[in-house]
This record gives structure tokens, sequence and C-alpha cells, in this order.
């Protein structure tokens, strides 16, 4: 299996948001966020008259990838505090660097006529619920092959509002 893309990047997650917002600017942003908590990160822009919003899961600093490693004879050891945290924040330096590819990558597509916005970023489009279109439809596309049937896309309106 391939290593993990950016696994060895150093490039700190606070220049990498700052690198998506310059982004999402040159291509026509209208407003940017950028937020994070302990576990997951964040980033929304507004560009050809939709919201748009990323939300990615970070990795938990307690996992084992972080606190234990193999040693030579293939003995699991426990790392130090110190160690842990080092390989926690190289995973979240790395997750950062992947969604600053997969943004750029879009906008590149869109720029130069392989896609357009809405094809791109679907999934990502926010509805005026708040709700992402990819909440709407993800689910629809496992409906439907495990069915063998295209469920509908709104509910009946005759009534019973099924």
């Amino acid at each position: 299996m391939a290593g993990k893309f950016a696994a060895t990047t150093d490039v700190p997650v606070s220049k990498m948001r700052f690198e998506i917002e310059a982004l999402v600017e040159k291509y026509g942003a209208g407003q940017f966020m950028s937020a994070y908590d302990a576990d997951r990160g964040f980033i929304g822009f507004t560009m050809k008259d939709r919201q748009v919003r990323f939300a990615m899961t970070l990795p938990n600093p307690g996992d084992k990838e972080f606190t234990h490693f193999q040693d030579r004879y293939g003995y699991e050891k426990r790392r130090t505090d110190e160690s842990a945290r080092k390989q926690w924040e190289q995973a979240c330096r790395s997750r950062w660097r992947a969604l600053l590819l997969v943004i750029k990558a879009k906008l590149e597509a869109v720029e130069v006529g392989i896609s357009t916005f809405d094809t791109e970023f679907m999934a990502n489009i926010v509805m005026p619920d708040g709700s992402l279109i990819g909440d709407h439809v993800v689910p629809r596309i496992a409906q439907a092959y495990k069915t063998g049937t295209m469920p509908p896309l709104l509910p009946d309106q005759r009534g019973g509002g099924k």
C-alpha cells in the first residue's frame, strides 16, 4: 500500500488553513471561514452564489497508531507522550494538506473546463436548511444500490407525505 499523503510535511496547520483561504480567494471566494475543535476541522466559503463547507474528522491523539510502535523485533512498545504528540500532529498536518489538495484540484478542474463548480463541490454545497447536499444524496445512493430502485428525490405531495 502506498504511504499516506503528506506524511512528512512540516508545514504548520495554521499555514495550511491560510493557504486554503488564499487559494479560494484567488478563485473568487467572497467569504471564508476556518475553524477546528478537538476532533474536527472545518473550511467554508462562498463562491459562484453557493456556500460550500468541508468538515473532516481529525485523528484521535489517543489512538494506538500514535501511542504505540513496533520495535525492530516486532514487539509493541509504548511511545513517550512527546513522541505520541508529534506523531498525532504529523497526522493532523497530513489531513489538512490533503484537504488543501482536494480543494485545489476541484477549483482547477472547474477553471480549465473539465467540470463545473456545482458538479465538483456538490456534496459540500450548503442547502438553505444548513445541511449539505451530500447529506441528502449519499443515503439515496446506498438505498438505490441495495434495492436496485431509485428512491424519490422529493416526498409525494399528493397526500400521505410518503
